[in-house]
């Protein structure tokens, strides 16, 4: 007898318990609070039962979001007009990817690689002209950004998969040229993101990497089709290294003598003074890495 008492206690229990639990359940289920620490009131929204329409009410004297001007400091006709100009240099250079596309498809490599050094001079022309006319903004930024994806994360790689699928099984150019975009990506959410150096990139930029690709298939460098295919590879993977690659500023300082060198190369044998010379520059980084270890 005790030990049936026992277990019908237990029994009993259990199901208020559960009773119990089912009911806080659905306490918590129907009603949430929402509590802010602060000068804020605090608001209390409920939320009836499943089937029954939500009820929210926002008090009138609650601040709009702030909206943020696509062009910071004075908004002046004459900074507004360079600010379009700007942007338009950057449409420019997203339209000319897209027409490098649709040449690339039409079997027009060469010309569409013509199309695609015209994007990289207005790529580089847009930011210069913010820097000149005083109209960089973080809206310019992200839609230079963006142009970039499409100019030379996607145009480029299409255009050199079109350039070397006569010479190289399509599967592996397939898998070269996304590897391109997908790491012209990453670079370029990278740098969003990133600290700037006035010095150094980090890793190969995207411009110049789409550069590269389309000076290659322009000038059609007379070089098996895997060796193309390895090169691809190797600038896709410099693009994300964290090695450190000089700019173009810093180049400019070097000796005078320095720069005859590839002047000459190129009077003599232009084709192959631009594979040294983007060798050299590949390699550098790699170089410039080892000897900050060093120090």
């Amino acid at each position: 007898m005790r030990r049936g008492g026992t277990l019908a206690r237990q029994a009993l229990l259990v199901r208020v318990g559960r009773r119990s639990a089912e009911t806080g359940r659905a306490a918590t289920a129907t009603r949430a609070e929402v509590l802010h620490v602060g000068s804020e009131p605090v608001r209390t929204i409920t939320i009836p039962a499943p089937g029954v329409p939500v009820d929210v009410t926002v008090a009138e004297s609650d601040p709009a979001p702030a909206s943020i001007p696509l062009l910071p400091g004075e908004r002046t006709m004459s900074r507004r007009a360079s600010f379009a100009l700007v942007n338009a240099c950057t449409l420019a250079s997203l339209g000319l990817g897209l027409m490098a596309i649709f040449l690339a498809m039409d079997g027009q490599v060469r010309i569409a690689a013509a199309f695609l050094v015209a994007c990289v001079i207005f790529d580089g022309l847009d930011g210069a002209l913010a820097r000149k006319l005083g109209v960089a903004s973080p809206f310019g930024a992200q839609m230079d950004s963006l142009a970039d994806m499409c100019s030379f994360g996607l145009a480029a790689p299409v255009v050199v998969y079109a350039s070397l699928a006569d010479e190289v099984p399509p599967a592996a150019a397939a898998v070269a040229t996304a590897l391109v975009a997908g790491c012209a990506a990453i670079r370029l959410a990278r740098f969003n993101v990133s600290p700037k150096d006035g010095r150094f990139f980090c890793g190969v930029p995207t411009t110049m990497a789409a550069a590269v690709l389309a000076l290659t298939v322009l000038i059609g460098l007379p070089l098996p089709g895997m060796v193309l295919l390895a090169g691809v590879t190797l600038l896709a993977f410099a693009m994300v290294s964290s090695f450190p690659y000089a700019k173009l500023a810093r180049l400019m300082k070097l000796p005078p003598w320095l720069w005859l060198l590839p002047i000459v190369g190129a009077l003599i044998e232009p084709r192959m003074t631009f594979v040294l010379i983007v060798a050299t520059y590949l390699f550098s980084g790699p170089v410039l890495w080892m000897r900050a270890k060093r120090a």
